[in-house]
């Protein structure tokens, strides 16, 4: 397999493919496994899930067992939940608050700092042994930003800041919006399901403003009949003229869409009017601390983010969540979302959130069923060897639309440079874009 020839890029003739092997192939697993999951920067998960001493989560992370706990001395870590001993794991709880955890195997245990802390007959082991430095193993490289703690197994790696790039601003307008209310905090219960479908298949989609109008047809039908019932006019389907796509730095694509009916700022008709007021001083306490645009950044735009490569940053009309998915095979992948709300909300509010949380991104909503259904007659399509390539050139000789396809061709750019072994792509966007963030959003409500 010559890697150099799984995308076609021809930028005078205005074509971009990708070759469907790229989709179907267990060696090209293999190597994304090897060059891409085991050098990148992994979402492990948020600081409010571990609020106080002891408290942890179970996390499996590029096929590592990890456990996200708040050790007894307030500090957060990440541990390999793998003992020292015989490799059993030392947690086998999902999420918990403990004072040491115990191999359940042979009674090995470590305090919440994961230092070895206890061992069966000690005095059998020698005095070597006794010297050993004995802790759990921790990923060569952990760090945070904005309360997101990411996790990176290569020998070298960039800080996270520098591979968080300009995506960082988007990543800011969202958990500064919350700060008026005490900070986003995760709540209880994760969202887990499988997708029989290759894993890139979701980074496009989640960027992707081009198949709502088609795919998501029962939503928009469904918001204009409780729109109609309280007098309201039917939703924008073609949304085009209020969105805009990006392609970032380090393979981080986005798709940012000024939105009516956010939880935090622009009152749905068909909310109460207790909601109504809420939100409507809410945006102006926002525009009042961070100034008008930036106020109005964070009130109005839904930012969707993929963070290269598997991490969906979503604050959306919906609500704000965070979806990562893991391939387990060439056609599958196993996909787990957290819902995030801010800590001292009005109870209403989180209502309607959670609300549209569940009804459409949900996995049991209009608009989650309707993507996995998209994706896995993808998946089926490319059983047929003899049709070689997926086409995603739309808008490249163009001023980008927002329905136009620079996400995917951005994010498979960094994915095309780093299966060679490249450090990265060249270039993000196409020839007649750029790769800086615009500092404003001009769209037109």
């Amino acid at each position: 397999m010559n890697l150099a020839d799984l995308i076609v890029e021809n930028a005078t003739a205005g074509l971009f493919r990708v070759h469907r092997s790229a989709m179907t192939s267990a060696e090209v697993l293999r190597l994304e496994q090897e060059r891409i999951f085991a050098r990148s920067w992994l979402y492990v998960g948020h600081d409010s899930e571990v609020p106080e001493p002891g408290d942890y989560q179970r996390r499996v992370v590029a096929g590592r067992p990890l456990i996200l706990v708040r050790g007894r001395d307030n500090v957060i870590r990440v541990l390999i939940n793998s003992c020292l001993h015989r490799g059993a794991l030392v947690c086998r709880i999902d999420t918990g608050n403990a004072n040491a955890f115990q191999c359940f195997y042979h009674g090995w245990s470590y305090d919440t700092a994961g230092r070895l802390i206890g061992v069966p007959d000690v005095e059998g082991y020698s005095t070597d042994f006794r010297r050993l430095e004995q802790a759990l193993m921790a990923p060569p490289h952990v760090d945070s930003y904005r309360g997101l703690y990411f996790v990176n197994f290569g020998a070298a790696a960039p800080s996270l800041h520098d591979y968080l790039g300009n995506a960082r601003e988007l990543i800011d307008l969202t958990m500064d919006s919350a700060e008026p209310l005490g900070g986003w905090k995760v709540i209880r219960g994760t969202a887990k399901y499988r997708i029989h479908a290759n894993w890139k298949l979701l980074a496009e989609n989640s960027t992707d403003n081009y198949h709502f109008r088609t795919v998501h047809r029962t939503y928009t039908d469904y918001l204009a009949e409780r729109r109609e019932r309280v007098g309201a006019p039917a939703p924008t389907v073609n949304r085009i003229t209020n969105s805009l796509s990006l392609a970032l730095e380090n393979g981080h694509v986005a798709m940012l869409t000024r939105s009516v009916g956010r939880p935090i700022a622009n009152p749905s008709p068909v909310w109460s009017e207790v909601v109504t007021a809420e939100t409507e001083r809410l945006r102006k306490e926002l525009t009042k601390i961070y100034g008008e645009e930036r106020g109005l950044q964070m009130a109005t735009v839904s930012r969707f983010l993929i963070i290269f490569p598997n991490q969906a940053f979503q604050d959306t009309q919906s609500g704000f969540r965070m979806r990562q998915w893991w391939p387990t095979s060439p056609g599958e992948m196993d996909v787990n979302q957290w819902e995030f709300v801010p800590r001292s909300e009005h109870p209403d509010i989180t209502a309607y959130r959670l609300e549209g949380a569940t009804m459409f991104l949900g996995p049991g909503g209009f608009g989650t069923p309707d993507d996995i259904e998209a994706l896995e007659s993808c998946q089926i399509g490319f059983g047929a060897p003899e049709v070689e390539w997926s086409d995603m050139s739309r808008g490249m000789q163009r001023v980008p639309r927002s329905d136009d396809e620079l996400a995917a061709r951005g994010f498979w750019r960094q994915w095309h440079a780093l299966i060679q072994g490249f450090d990265g792509a060249a270039r993000t966007g196409d020839p007649t874009t750029t790769k800086s963030m615009p500092q404003n959003m001009e769209l037109r409500a």
